[in-house]
């Protein structure tokens, strides 16, 4: 007993783990981008409404399906049937899909910035392409090469990722202390001044999000913050005296995080006008902002304490620098690990011939077939938004609001199995914190209704500004990947029956 009790984690290594699964840095500097110091209050909202009751659930559906090996698939199999749970988690496998074709698309800005200190991709052309379409051929080209290689087996890039992990942690040191550098230095007067009454305050920065309906298209931005909570789902076992312990040490995460945010957010305003610094929407985009802002903090630094000019930007380059070269590390990294693994754990989780046998075939431990096909897709989806956007900033909100609705909607699906799941009384259930069957229908509706209304707003927020493409696009993916799973899933129970 005394042997297994020291291996358990204690809460504050909980609460660390929580930490580092969920809290992102880019989703600090990007929502500064889109609503200014107003993100603040939708990073608490959406950790009440969300993170926290959605974080319970998970814990709960741990402890009750410890030793099913098929992760979220078998959790809503279980609880709501094998049609279900595969669209379910085909939806969580095609928002990784999603993010693949945002990096791979995206990631020559992190680099351009690690080399120049600046992001110069507006400027790159090959073959006489536009910046946009030449960012779509890198990135298909990108993501070829990193799934040749992951399909190889290669493991050793986690090692970059740890340095990239080490780096982004550097980052955030130098975001706090830098904003407090540039307060001090500039006599307490911050350069975004505090908004002055309620309206201000939640009026968005960003021209595109002004207005009601902009403003709670935003929330679905403070939920993708909050990504990540089902991964917590296997640490009820592996706590210290759970029943204590475990939803506390949640709830704890989840304030330190959205303190965090809310933090950092604050920090970005200490040292960036928005107009002076964001206002150029030619130059300024939800790819780079954050890039920007980070350059901004090097720059003003230096005025803080009375630096030339010349040294200013050089101040500002480096820190760009150092994020760019950092966030290459990492998304390398995270790149080669998640090209294959929500496949694998997708065809490990389907039942035998749910998937066609080609796709589903694991070859030395990878399913090769499956990558090759999946990296045919990425390729094809960079190459019809890059060559139908017209703009780069036009191009990242499309790749932003794709990756934000693709991430959200499978947690509808693992948050509606949970009412099925406190009702099925054959389940034992080791954990609980939504101790009565009421209660855990009335979070369930309230996660369902926050996830719905911020994707709803989300989607037909471009539209009514007349920005048609990015409402296709945002609805197009998961419209797509959830027909497909409907097809394979009946196809699968004609052939069983």
């Amino acid at each position: 007993m005394s042997a297994n009790a020291k291996k358990k984690m204690s809460m504050s290594a909980l609460i660390l783990m929580i930490f580092t699964s969920v809290y992102g840095f880019n989703n600090m500097p990007r929502a500064f981008y889109i609503m200014g110091y107003g993100s603040i209050p939708f990073y608490i909202i959406s950790a009440l409404l969300f993170f926290i009751p959605f974080a319970f659930m998970i814990a709960e559906y741990g402890a009750a399906f410890k030793d099913e090996k098929g992760g979220i698939f078998s959790w809503m199999e279980i609880c709501m049937g094998t049609k279900y749970a595969f669209i379910g988690t085909f939806m969580w496998y095609a928002s990784y899909v999603v993010w693949l074709i945002n990096i791979s698309s995206g990631i020559m800005i992190p680099v351009s910035n690690a080399i120049f200190g600046t992001d110069k991709t507006g400027t790159w052309s090959l073959f006489g392409l536009s910046s946009i379409q030449t960012l779509g051929v890198i990135g298909v080209v990108f993501i070829s090469v990193v799934t040749f290689f992951a399909s190889k087996g290669i493991s050793a890039v986690q090692k970059v990722a740890k340095v990239g992990g080490i780096a982004c942690m550097a980052i955030n040191v130098l975001l706090y202390v830098g904003a407090i550098a540039v307060l001090v230095g500039n006599g307490l007067h911050l350069l975004q001044p505090l908004p002055s009454t309620m309206k201000e305050l939640f009026s968005a920065q960003h021209p595109a999000y002004q207005g009601t309906i902009g403003m709670f298209a935003f929330l679905v931005f403070a939920l993708f913050a909050y990504g990540g909570t089902e991964a917590v789902g296997g640490l009820v076992d592996e706590t210290e005296n759970p029943e204590k312990n475990f939803g506390k040490g949640l709830t704890i995460a989840a304030i330190i995080v959205a303190i965090g945010y809310s933090l950092g957010i604050f920090c970005v305003g200490i040292f960036t006008n928005w107009t002076e610094v964001l206002g150029d929407a030619e130059t300024v985009t939800l790819g780079n902002a954050s890039y920007v802002i980070m350059n901004n903090l090097g720059v003003q630094i230096g005025k803080a304490f009375g630096a030339s000019a010349g040294t200013c930007t050089a101040l500002g380059n480096g820190v760009a620098r150092f994020m760019g070269l950092s966030i290459v590390c990492s998304l390398s990294g995270a790149l080669f690990t998640l090209i294959y693994s929500p496949l694998k754990q997708m065809i490990e989780g389907a039942p035998e011939g749910l998937l066609p046998k080609k796709f589903a075939t694991i070859t030395d431990g990878v399913p090769k077939n499956a990558m090759y096909m999946q990296c045919a897709f990425v390729a094809i989806m960079d190459l019809l938004i890059a060559f139908g956007g017209d703009t780069a900033a036009k191009f990242f909100q499309i790749l932003t609001n794709m990756t934000n609705v693709a991430m959200t909607l499978p947690y509808m699906f693992i948050a509606g199995a949970f009412i099925n799941f406190k009702k099925n009384d054959s389940i034992q259930k080791p954990f609980l914190i939504y101790k009565s069957k009421g209660m855990a229908v009335a979070f369930t509706w309230l996660i369902l209704i926050v996830i719905g209304f911020a994707n709803v707003f989300t989607i037909i927020q471009p539209a009514v500004g007349g920005d048609i493409a990015t409402t296709v696009w945002s609805v197009l993916g998961p419209v797509l990947f959830s027909l497909v799973a409907w097809i394979l899933a009946t196809r699968y129970e004609k052939n069983k029956a």
